[in-house]
Parts: structure tokens; C-alpha cells; sequence
């Protein structure tokens, strides 16, 4: 259920995002999800890749900062109100959420939301009792 995500910190200037998109695609790394947070100094790209484990070392041996982290993909509805029932299950359940990006399937018929928590296994467990399909790693990266 667990999806691995890299964490990559990237100094913000021209050129640094190009550079680590230009590496991946090189080794053949498919990305498929991704989320951009800045300050006026640096920022946090977070990808969801169909080979972690090789990004990771392609990465590290460009001396880039990364690292892996847990996070989860959710099938929401793509429909109005659907990320809310989602977000009411959490919030019932004490469940804190640190970050969350999401993107559309081709299909078109859920939006998969990815969620990063204080307590992924907790989270887990909130939203299986509630009905609510937790994607496997596998779905995920091969979108």
C-alpha cells in the first residue's frame, strides 16, 4: 500500500529542475507524479518514479540531496465533494495531514491523491475501515 516518493532538495535557479529531469529521463527513470514547494533560496521536489531504488542512486551520484519517503495513493472521486469525504474520514480520526498533491487517471474517473502523514499506518487503517481504496504501489507508478 505504501508508495515510495523521492525527496529531492534543489537549489532555486534556472536550470537545477531541467538538470534533474534531464538525469532521470537519461537512466530511463519514468516520472510519474510530482510536486514543486519553494522559498526564495531552495526547494523540495517530490516525484513519484516507476524505479525509486535506481533514481535514488542515479541522484546521489550527482551529488544531489535526496532521500525516500512513505507516502500514499488514494482513488478519490472526480467529482465535487470527493477529496472532502476523504479529508472528514482523516479529520474524524485525528489523522494529520503534512502535504498532499494529486493528478487525474486517464480513465478520468478518480482523481489519485497523494497524502504524506505524521502516522502513515494509522492513516492506512482509518480509511480501509471507511471503505476507502488505498492504491497499490504497482497502480501508482504505472499510471
Amino acid at each position: 500500500m505504501k508508495v515510495e516518493q523521492i525527496s529531492i532538495f534543489i537549489e532555486n535557479k534556472s536550470g537545477r529542475l531541467a538538470e534533474i529531469t534531464a538525469i532521470l529521463g537519461k537512466a530511463g527513470i519514468n516520472i510519474r507524479a510530482l510536486s514543486l514547494a519553494d522559498t526564495s533560496d531552495f526547494g523540495i521536489l517530490r516525484l513519484i518514479v516507476d524505479d525509486s531504488e535506481k533514481a535514488l542512486k542515479v541522484l546521489k551520484e550527482q551529488r544531489f540531496t535526496v532521500s525516500i519517503t512513505n507516502v500514499i495513493g488514494v482513488a478519490v472521486p472526480d467529482t465535487p465533494g470527493g477529496l472532502t469525504s476523504i479529508l472528514q474520514i482523516l479529520d474524524n480520526n485525528s489523522v494529520n495531514v503534512e502535504y498532499m498533491y494529486a493528478f487525474v487517471e486517464r480513465s478520468g474517473d478518480n482523481a489519485v491523491i497523494i497524502f504524506r502523514f505524521d502516522n502513515i499506518d494509522e492513516a492506512i487503517a482509518a480509511l480501509t475501515k471507511n471503505g476507502i481504496k488505498i492504491l497499490p504501489s504497482e497502480h501508482i507508478t504505472s499510471i
